[in-house]
């Protein structure tokens, strides 16, 4: 026995040192991975508050805020150092083995690699990034922001006072970089610079700041006098603020807002290029870049087309099926959607308290997440801003406070009845509000972590709200046969669903067209001619809008057929434990991602019933 106990020992001493050096090991990867990332999350916001201020409520947990606080600015310099900086930080990820990683950093690892990649060939592609567009722009979007920049303490407001302060020099570095881009050639056309002067013109309005009822202004006071009735502010210090708003917004914001335009307009008719983004030196590498950052897809152009055209046989006989079946029902030789009865709500409150209640067979409950329930205000767009904003927005809470939700409406683009019940579906439950607030409780509850809020998925966020809007519209047809409707009702409104559906469908094929095959404006007309459409205006709206915003709608109907393709997959893989709710739950606990991973994640995903809820009692993954 004595002879043993130096080898019992030995023993032990090797045991104490393999284990020693494999957590060593393995703790080196961690370490610097969880450093890389809160590097790039910190860099994300670095000269950004606007953004920051949107991403976190407190954000001294995780970096220093700018101060003072400011917008970026556009600058050739400031693009290529941060160019240098991304190609730095994925050569440190590539070092470090994920399978030294915890289950969570390396899925989190397995989703920027590709997305570092990605973006590094978008920053290869200088001047194709256009930041004021018509449609989208930010001489229309920074408005809105503003508008709804929360206050929840007196620091948040001086650091939106100062945000503002910033813009002259925000707008002269987009002037500066508008100037750039002409000199390379690449200015944008005659029409799209005469509408970015004319938005500028019309959303500062003079006569509305003069008067006091610019929404900049009503909607500073409404959040001054809140930090009053909360007691963080005094009125005479409200009075002091609200003074200083108006100083700021008619002595440096509106003149910035003249500034561009002028600029803009001393452009316009400098631009020589008129078509596809396949027409410029660098365009077809640039297209790549932007459908893989919009939609999530890494499928090619080609597979992407025969996706589409699949998809769009297929819509089209099962419409033509449903017209011959509403006409054999109801004798009636010609179909018209305005027959769809009126919908019992009052307002867009009622509806989404409808939609909560609708949803909760096929979907998890946020119960399940959280004891605080997140509550939702609807607004109507400004009427100055409803030429300029979509028919309807979700504005995304900071990931540490999600309690709070806000919905824009734009009255003069969306109709009451289904049009507004399928938007406020797309917009709220169980669409971006619901998807938004659950996946982030989840990964909330998984890390601290917090880079995966710094990238992008657009294909992930508004495929998933495509994909609800479509299963919304049967819960239309349920509201409407409970209050009283014909049966044909239903069939109706699934024709509205899948006109939409062919409808977008379309406008992704010609964005496809347009941009990587090179179809003309009149190779536009003729296709938009095939399907009815021949009004030379809208066939022009059509094209302009596609045109200035390339794989737009792709970003929300190819994220829908990328989310039907995992359904599929999961209905395979798992068969007879294949219930809707756990397809739903799996994507939602997954979390904005490309589609790559998520078809990975799923194939590795046991075939067997697992977690689908978390419970809040002892916050342990269970079995439901």
């Amino acid at each position: 026995m004595k002879k043993r106990i130096p080898l019992i020992i030995a023993a032990a001493a090797l045991l104490l040192f393999s284990g020693l050096f494999l957590f060593l090991y393995l703790y080196n990867d961690t370490l610097r991975f969880r450093h890389l990332t809160e590097e790039l999350f910190a860099e994300s916001f670095r000269q950004d508050s606007l953004s920051l201020h949107y991403t976190l409520a407190d954000p001294s947990d995780y970096l220093q805020k700018p101060s003072p606080a400011t917008l970026p600015l556009y600058s050739r310099q400031s693009r290529q150092e941060a160019a240098a900086v991304l190609e730095n930080q994925l050569l440190i990820l590539q070092e470090i083995n994920p399978e030294r990683l915890n289950k969570q950093d390396r899925y989190t690892w397995s989703l920027l690699v590709p997305y570092l990649e990605n973006e590094l060939a978008g920053a290869h592609c200088e001047y194709y990034e256009e930041p004021l567009t018509p449609s989208s722009g930010m001489q229309s979007q920074l408005p809105v922001l503003l508008a709804e920049y929360s206050f929840r303490t007196k620091e948040d407001l001086e650091d939106y006072l100062e945000i503002l302060e910033s813009i002259p020099a925000y707008l002269e570095s987009l002037a500066q970089y508008e100037k750039e881009k002409a000199n390379a050639g690449m200015f944008m056309t005659e029409s799209d610079a005469n509408s970015i002067v004319k938005q500028c013109d019309a959303i500062m309005d003079p006569a509305l700041l003069s008067s006091g009822e610019h929404f900049l202004q009503t909607t500073f006071q409404e959040r001054t006098e809140s930090l009053v009735q909360e007691g963080l502010l005094t009125g005479e210090e409200m009075e002091f603020y609200i003074a200083e708003n108006n100083r700021i917004l008619t002595t440096l914001v509106a003149p910035a807002y003249t500034a561009l335009a002028d600029a803009i307009f001393l452009l316009s008719g400098s631009g020589t290029h008129q078509g596809g983004l396949c027409e410029l030196p660098s365009g077809g590498a640039y297209y790549l870049y932007l459908l893989r950052h919009n939609t999530g897809s890494f499928r090619t152009p080609e597979e992407i087309q025969a996706m589409l055209s699949d998809q769009f046989q297929s819509c089209y006989q099962n419409l033509q099926a449903l017209v011959e079946t509403y006409r054999e029902q109801t004798g009636s030789t010609s179909i018209t959607l305005s027959a769809i009865p009126e919908f019992p709500f009052e307002n867009a409150q009622e509806i989404l308290t409808d939609l909560q209640q609708r949803i909760q067979a096929d979907f998890p409950p946020l119960s399940a997440l959280t004891d605080t329930l997140p509550t939702c205000r609807t607004k109507t767009v400004a009427e100055s801003m409803e030429d300029y904003t979509s028919p309807a927005f979700y504005l995304t809470p900071p990931i540490d406070d999600l309690e709070d939700n806000v919905i824009y409406v734009n009255n003069s683009s969306t109709s009451p009845g289904l049009e507004l019940y399928t938007t406020l579906a797309h917009e709220g439950y169980p669409g971006h509000l619901y998807q938004t607030v659950y996946s982030q409780l989840y990964e909330n509850s998984q890390t601290a972590n917090p880079v995966r809020s710094a990238l992008f998925y657009g294909g992930f966020v508004e495929g998933w709200a495509y994909y609800v809007e479509n299963i919304a519209y049967g819960y239309a047809s349920d509201v409407l046969l409970a209050n009283g409707a014909p049966n044909a009702t239903t069939l109706l409104v699934d024709i509205a669903c899948l006109e939409r559906n062919l409808q977008v469908n379309l406008y992704c094929l010609l964005d496809l067209s347009i941009h990587y095959y090179g179809a003309t404006r009149q190779d536009v007309y003729r296709s938009l001619a095939a399907f009815g459409i021949s009004d030379t205006e809208t066939a022009d709206a059509i094209y302009d809008y596609i045109r200035t915003e390339p794989t737009t709608y792709l970003k929300y109907y190819l994220g829908y057929l990328e989310i039907l393709a995992l359904q599929e997959k999961a209905k395979e893989l798992w068969g007879q434990d294949y219930t809707r709710l756990r397809f739903h739950t799996f994507l939602l606990q997954a979390g904005p991602s490309d589609f790559t991973n998520l078809e990975k994640r799923l194939k590795e995903t046991p075939v067997t019933r697992t977690t689908i809820a978390y419970t809040k009692t002892d916050k342990k993954l269970a079995m439901q």
